[in-house]
C-alpha cells in the first residue's frame, strides 16, 4: 500500500444543527438543505447512492434524485437493470447523499413503487433526444461484447427514431422511495457530529437526536 489512509482526516468546523433549527416536516427540511447543496454550485446535489438488495446480494450505485415531494423520492431507470430485479424481489431501499463540502449527509431509508406511466412519460419527454435515444439503445447491467457493438445500437434506434418524437421504452421509467426514516447528518468537531432522524408513525413524524 503506498498511501497511509489512517492519515487522511478532516476537523468538522460547522456550527452544528440544533433541534430548533430542525424543520417539523422532513421533506421541507430536506428541500432546504438541498437548495443549499445547489446554491453553493457543488457537482450534481441531485446525486444519491442507492442501495437495494435481494436474498442474495447488496448493492449499491449512484444516480440522480429527479422529483420529490411528501410522496417520497424519485428516479429513473431501466426496469430489466439489476438495481429493478432486486427491488422486484425486494422492495426497500436506502439513498444517501453526501455534501460534504457542506459537511453534510442525508440518509432515507423506505419501500419502493414504480411511478405511473403517465410520470415517466412527462419526465422523458423533458430529457434531450439523445439521452431518450441511450434508454432504447442500452439493455442496462447486461454484458455486451464492446463499446463499440452499444454504438452501433445506439446509431440504429438513431435511424429508427430519425423522424418524430422518441416513445417512453415500456422497459423504462421511475421508482419512487416512500420513506419510512430520514436521517440529517452534520459534521461536528472531535467526530461530535449532530445526527437528528425523523420516523414515520402514522401520520406523523417523530423526531430525535441519536448520538453520533
Amino acid at each position: 500500500m503506498t498511501i497511509d489512509l489512517t492519515t487522511l482526516r478532516r476537523e468538522f468546523t460547522s456550527q452544528g444543527l440544533s433541534r430548533a433549527q430542525m424543520n417539523d416536516n422532513p421533506f421541507t427540511q430536506f428541500e432546504h438543505w438541498i437548495q443549499q447543496a445547489s446554491d453553493a454550485d457543488l457537482t450534481l446535489p441531485n446525486a444519491m447512492s442507492l442501495a437495494t438488495s435481494n436474498d442474495d446480494e447488496v448493492s449499491i450505485r449512484t444516480v440522480l434524485l429527479k422529483m420529490f415531494d411528501e410522496q417520497g423520492f424519485v428516479f429513473f431507470t431501466n426496469y430489466h437493470s439489476k438495481k429493478s430485479q432486486q427491488i422486484k424481489q425486494n422492495p426497500k431501499a436506502a439513498l444517501l447523499f453526501a455534501w460534504l463540502d457542506l459537511e453534510r449527509q442525508v440518509k432515507i431509508s423506505g419501500t419502493v413503487e414504480k411511478i405511473s406511466t403517465l410520470e415517466s412519460i412527462k419526465y422523458f419527454s423533458s430529457r434531450p433526444k439523445d439521452s431518450q435515444l441511450g434508454a432504447w439503445a442500452s439493455n442496462q447491467s447486461s454484458a455486451i461484447s464492446s463499446r463499440q457493438a452499444l454504438l452501433m445500437q445506439f446509431d440504429s434506434i438513431k435511424h429508427k427514431f430519425k423522424q418524430g418524437k422518441v416513445p417512453l421504452p415500456d422497459f423504462w421509467g421511475g421508482y419512487r422511495v416512500v420513506p419510512q426514516t430520514i436521517e440529517f447528518w452534520q459534521g461536528r468537531e472531535n467526530r461530535l457530529h449532530d445526527r437528528f432522524v425523523d420516523t414515520k408513525q402514522g401520520q406523523v413524524w417523530a423526531i430525535e437526536r441519536l448520538a453520533p
